[in-house]
């Protein structure tokens, strides 16, 4: 059998709905060459293996740690050199990882590779007043490909070998800042991040996962999460920095009668949360 030229990981939780839809598009993806499907499943209800198994992906269970040993797990299982992850909640257009794989040859310089997260709110999404960013993880950087200091796990790729050099992705981190601390480590050893305009997919949440409670509990714990990381590295705001922000959210969310700038307001939320209480990073 032909080795594949590109494994994709996906780590999931109990979301087989979300996952469904993700792997879905990935069996439709138009690429002329072989390539892998690994899903690592990180959750409780045993859903995710019947949505692989009708997909035709692997499935590997490393026992409920988070997503970033799930990363670990299925970077280890794969075949290909090139390495592509994304989350269970995308939806990639069939030409998405022709472009990824392209991109990765187009750039032969640089060790990881991202591309554009457009978020898709598919029910009743609370509504925004346009100054605010999107209520869940999205990036656009333009429409050329350029070298960028950090991309989202949504929508990333890396190579083998940098991944054996920089070493495995953290997995004290949950959720938020988990690509993250990986990709500064990438960096502070000298390795390239590219973001590759073409490779663009969507990032959705629907029905009951896109009302305003649901973005802001998914907020509030990233905040927490993000605020862990900046203390570990040092770089964290006092106190008092992180009141202003909530206040500043906060004023923009009355002023602008801006229901979605509840959910910045508890990011920041989250963020004071940690600030004042620390939770020990597992």
């Amino acid at each position: 059998m032909q080795r594949p030229v590109v494994s994709v990981v996906v780590p999931t939780r109990d979301r087989a709905a979300y996952l469904d839809v993700t792997l879905r598009s990935l069996q439709r993806q138009e690429l002329p060459d072989p390539y892998e499907v690994i899903v690592v499943d990180d959750g409780t209800d045993g859903a995710a293996s019947a949505v692989a198994e009708r997909t035709g992906a692997r499935l590997l269970r490393p026992g409920g740690r988070g997503p970033n040993t799930a990363r670990n797990a299925g970077i280890a299982a794969a075949e290909a050199e090139l390495i592509a992850l994304v989350d269970d909640d995308v939806e990639a257009p069939p030409g998405w990882l022709h472009a990824v794989v392209e991109g990765a040859a187009r750039h032969p310089e640089a060790d990881a590779f991202g591309g554009p997260i457009r978020a898709r709110l598919e029910g009743p999404a609370p509504r925004a007043c346009g100054r605010e960013d999107a209520p869940i993880t999205s990036l656009d950087l333009g429409d050329q490909d350029r070298e960028v200091d950090l991309v989202w796990s949504a929508n990333m790729a890396l190579r083998r070998a940098v991944f054996e050099r920089i070493g495995p992705f953290d997995e004290r981190f949950s959720t938020g800042g988990d690509e993250e601390e990986w990709l500064r480590r990438l960096r502070a050893d000298g390795g390239r991040v590219v973001y590759l305009a073409q490779a663009g997919l969507d990032h959705r949440r629907a029905g009951d996962d896109a009302r305003l409670r649901s973005l802001m509990r998914g907020a509030y714990r990233r905040g927490r999460n993000m605020r862990a990381y900046d203390s570990l590295r040092e770089r964290a705001p006092g106190l008092g920095g992180e009141l202003r922000v909530l206040a500043g959210c906060g004023w923009h969310t009355v002023r602008r009668a801006c229901p979605q700038g509840l959910v910045m307001c508890a990011h920041s939320a989250g963020r004071l949360a940690e600030a004042v209480r620390p939770s020990a990073l597992r």
